[in-house]
């Protein structure tokens, strides 16, 4: 078999992950294909999504045999080797990015394949515990997350968690000597973490970066502050222990929507008093007003336009109250 070190590959991927979540970078992914672009694609090359179990990661790629129907299995390059991938669907030209980078898919998997994947689940499980007593056993600060076994390539990959960098050369060489393949483990963040493993949120249902979308996109705690939600890191926080990711889902609406109407604190003339807006309900369209007398009221948001740089009830309604 020769000397161990023919096998060892170590490659560390530490995702640039900030302590503080309501900064925290879009995540660089576990994956990444290499392949052609748009420009070099005749437009009617059908594009489709494709989708890896192990890490719960789409990309796009290209077919040039017969259409791929959505659930069928693929042989498809990652910047690991060639491994198994699920179809989708097709990518209407529009939806296309015009700068992204596709695979090529190799061919439709065959039942040697999938029977060779499914005995690769069985190894990982095994590879699994071994991996987590070995690191036990060198008293690693570090959190193993998975094990993949590609396809067609003779190698293992270990996905882990770590507060710090980790010093596991060590470990690399007794994984060497137990599976005598190549090794690589790859450090992944909290929140990759989460889409990776999978399970439910605080609303019932699993995890949006694992259920919805596998694009880890930047969450700041302005998001929550306009959408008046809590600032309590537990209410607004995932089991990854960072900002919920679907506090972006509406925050373009909530921007444009505050943008059309007063916020908190503005003053806004209406009858024969000047008001405070005290208090703004963007998802009900309403506001509540104040004025110098303790009299309140509550406005749709449809009542207000701006004039000369201020705030106030439109004309139309005040005159239809008197």
């Amino acid at each position: 078999m020769g000397d161990s070190d023919e096998y060892e590959d170590i490659d560390e991927d530490i995702s640039a992950l900030e302590d503080n979540p309501a900064e925290e970078p879009e995540g660089d992914g576990v994956i990444a294909v290499q392949g052609a672009r748009l420009e070099s694609i005749a437009p009617d090359t059908p594009v489709y999504r494709l989708r890896l179990f192990y890490s719960h990661e789409t990309f796009l790629a290209i077919y040039k045999g017969d259409l791929l129907s959505p659930g069928s299995m693929v042989v498809v390059p990652t910047r690991y080797g060639r491994d198994l991938a699920q179809v989708i669907g097709r990518v209407s030209g529009n939806n296309v990015p015009a700068a992204q980078e596709f695979a090529w898919v190799d061919r439709v998997a065959a039942d040697e394949d999938l029977q060779k994947s499914g005995n690769n689940r069985e190894l990982e499980k095994e590879a699994f515990r071994i991996c987590r007593e070995k690191i036990e056993a060198h008293h690693l600060e570090m959190k193993l997350v998975s094990v993949h076994y590609l396809l067609e390539e003779p190698k293992v990959l270990f996905f882990f968690t770590a507060e710090s960098r980790v010093d596991f050369r060590e470990l690399v060489k007794d994984l060497v000597g137990v599976f005598k393949t190549r090794i690589e483990l790859r450090q992944i963040g909290v929140r990759d973490e989460a889409r990776v493993v999978g399970g439910l949120g605080v609303c019932g249902r699993g995890y949006c970066c694992h259920m919805v979308s596998d694009k880890l996109k930047p969450v700041s705690i302005k998001m929550a502050k306009d959408q008046n939600l809590s600032l309590n890191s537990m209410k607004i926080s995932g089991p990854c222990g960072r900002l919920l990711c679907c506090l972006s889902y509406e925050h373009g609406f909530y921007s444009e929507q505050r943008r059309l109407i007063p916020q908190e604190g503005a003053r806004v003339g209406y009858g024969d008093a000047l008001w405070k807006v005290v208090e703004v309900n963007v998802a009900a369209g309403r506001l509540k007003l104040s004025a110098e007398d303790g009299r309140q009221i509550t406005l749709p948001a449809s009542s207000f336009e701006r004039m000369d740089n201020r705030w106030q009830v439109k004309a139309a309604i005040q005159e239809a109250e008197k």
